[in-house]
């Protein structure tokens, strides 16, 4: 075994104390769990809590991530915001899907979220650049607000042992149903 191998083997992976996640007692729409466990890091202190990282698909078809903070959540999906020159604007323009995967280590949680990206128009964009801590009165039109509008989340609550407790929504129609997976998480 190499010297790095032995050294990333021995690094810890989670906290000693984690919530639990009863999979069966799930609310019915993804987002009402969502929302809680976002609220939870908040509360937690965890650093970041809104901090997210975006996939996207390029040209050549390979995917491309990066980080970015989630805005607001509501009917419309979850929030984030770009420049129109972006690379991750083009390739949303081009190819208007994603996933977002958001990791609270504090809490060993995970939530990844795909489907469909969406322009919320100029004035919610404007009112988005607005609010940035670097606004200074000017206006930007190059300036985005997307929303992801999820068909699937998956829920990761992380255990000591490795049996990680997951549970899947998918969107049926106007509802949604979930099941947990059967295969093992990873």
């Amino acid at each position: 075994m190499s010297e790095l191998r032995e050294r990333l083997r021995a690094l810890p992976t989670f906290p000693e104390t984690m919530p639990s996640f009863d999979a069966e007692g799930v609310p019915t729409h993804p987002l009402d769990l969502f929302t809680h466990w976002l609220d939870d890091a908040i509360a937690s202190g965890e650093r970041q809590p809104s901090a997210f990282t975006l996939s996207t698909i390029g040209d050549d078809g390979a995917p491309a991530s990066r980080t970015l903070i989630v805005k607001d959540v509501d009917e419309r999906g979850l929030q984030f915001s770009s420049n129109r020159g972006s690379r991750k604007a083009g390739e949303l323009e081009a190819r208007p899907v994603a996933t977002a995967l958001f990791f609270w280590r504090a809490l060993g949680r995970q939530v990844e979220a795909s489907g469909f990206v969406t322009d919320l128009g100029p004035d919610a964009s404007q009112a988005d650049w607005q609010e940035r801590p670097s606004y200074a009165g000017e206006q930007n039109p190059d300036w985005v607000l997307w929303a992801l509008d999820a068909t699937r989340f998956v829920f990761l609550q992380a255990t000591l042992d490795r049996k990680h407790v997951r549970v899947e929504y998918l969107r049926d129609g106007d509802g949604w149903t979930h099941r947990q997976p059967t295969t093992p998480a990873g």
